[in-house]
């Protein structure tokens, strides 16, 4: 393995280099996301709408079109420091496999207890529930890492924590379950017969294996059902790609350290935590005018949202309780296959991201799972960490990108997120190796069914 001049393997910054604000995309945004709609008027949702299900100061975070950057309390980032700055990486191993002239980073965010990006915003989130005097909070989780997230959080902030675990993935990661646990959560698999619309989606799917819009709506009527608590989400929503912003604006501060700039941004993309966090400062420069870069978001071909979904006004909920996001959707109602990357079984994509990639300011691409599991064994075998199935998504289009330059001679600076590890998705590679792992790609007739379902009402013509 050869190092480049003298720029290290792996770039740490120092502690006094983490940031001091999250970064908001949105204040630069010249077209603003659409605002969430009160599902029964149609009206934008208001400060006193949302109070029965979020925190108070996450609802302001929420709500703000116009701050550039949020101060992080200072308790949150004494926190931080526990696993952050985490390493911008050099992968010289896989260039070298790839015999390609490309030169490829990735910001490894699985370096703490619960395995991924998920802890930056779990903090944040059951801060501000602490502050306001809360006894505890509910939420989803998908492949388990935003729960396990989310109760290490609560742990270490007294707070109760209630997890509605999608079904498929609650069977093929007890595991990771069990870590949850461990940090005093409670276990739902998702849906549910404890709640009366996880009785109702199980009423109208019989032996469902769950989706994360199912998981959600469990989790929002417990929270509101529950005296004292309140509803927090990994994903999807603007405060939580503000939290997550300490991954993109660390990865840009390491790359300035060495004079290193990206043509290439590549994440894997299921509610848009991720990503999001990862593009923030380099999109601020894209959309300020500053310097322009090639942004991809990678989805499962299982649930493309992005690339197959329509922009419209959507529940973010199964059980269509939640307010209306306009978002690149699938419909509420739409179902994936039970794919081995449940952090990316969302039916729907991030307003912010939705709006930025209709505005072309990113693009995107679907990838099959075989692909994906292919492209993630190579990396465990070259680069020494096995990755989450999520990541793997972003790792196969790097793998991409750098072929690509090989077959041109083109020497292009790719990096990409690398969101976790996949230690508790062996399941998933056992089936991979075993061969028995399918592609599933929705046909037409499949999301029209998941498309009939989104609202119809004037102004969300799609």
């Amino acid at each position: 393995m050869k190092q480049e001049g003298n720029i290290p393997y792996k770039i740490y910054l120092e502690e006094q280099e983490m940031p001091v604000s999250w970064y908001n995309m949105r204040a630069d945004m010249k077209v603003k996301p659409a605002p969430l709609l009160n599902p029964g008027t149609h009206k934008p949702m208001t400060f006193e709408e949302l109070q029965g299900v979020f925190c108070d100061e996450l609802i302001r975070q929420e709500l703000d079109d116009t701050t550039a950057y949020i101060e992080i309390p200072q308790e949150i980032r004494s926190f931080y420091r526990m696993y952050r700055p985490s390493p911008l990486v050099r992968a010289y191993c896989l260039e070298e496999k790839l015999r390609t002239p490309a030169k490829i980073y990735y910001k490894f965010e699985g370096n703490n207890t619960s395995g991924s990006h998920k802890l930056n915003s779990a903090i944040a989130q059951a801060y501000y529930a602490k502050k306001q005097g809360l006894k505890g909070v509910t939420t989803e989780t998908g492949a388990g890492q935003w729960g396990t997230a989310l109760s290490m959080a609560c742990a270490y902030l007294e707070l109760d924590c209630k997890v509605y675990m999608v079904k498929v993935s609650y069977e093929q990661k007890p595991f990771r379950r069990e870590v949850m646990r461990t940090y005093g959560a409670s276990v739902t698999p998702s849906p549910s017969d404890t709640t009366e619309v996880g009785r109702r989606i199980l009423a109208a799917h019989p032996g469902t294996t769950g989706s994360l819009g199912c998981a959600i709506s469990e989790a929002v009527e417990a929270a509101a059902v529950n005296e004292g608590y309140r509803y927090v989400l990994g994903s999807v929503l603007n405060q939580v790609l503000l939290h997550q912003s300490v991954i993109g604006l660390e990865s840009k501060a390491a790359m300035d350290k060495y004079g290193i700039v990206p043509d290439i941004i590549i994440g894997c993309a299921g509610g848009g935590s991720n990503l999001g966090g990862l593009i923030a400062p380099f999109m601020g420069e894209k959309l300020r005018g500053e310097r322009d870069y090639r942004i991809i978001a990678v989805e499962p071909a299982s649930c493309p949202s992005l690339t197959r979904g329509k922009f419209a006004y959507d529940f973010c909920d199964t059980g269509m309780i939640c307010p209306l996001a306009k978002m690149y959707t699938l419909g509420s109602g739409f179902i994936p296959s039970p794919n081995h990357a449940g952090g990316l079984r969302f039916h729907g994509m991030s307003s912010t991201l939705s709006q930025l990639y209709h505005d072309g300011l990113m693009e995107a691409r679907s990838v099959e799972q075989t692909a994906v599991f292919e492209a993630a064994e190579m990396f465990a075998r070259v680069e020494g960490i096995l990755p989450a199935p999520e990541s793997a998504h972003a790792i196969r289009a790097a793998v991409d990108e750098a072929v690509k330059c090989r077959e041109t001679g083109e020497e292009k600076t790719i990096l990409f997120g690398l969101t976790g590890t996949g230690y508790f998705d062996m399941v998933a590679y056992e089936k991979f190796h075993n061969g028995e792992m399918s592609d599933h790609i929705p046909t037409d007739a499949e999301l029209q069914a998941g498309f009939d379902g989104i609202p119809k009402f004037p102004g969300n013509e799609f």
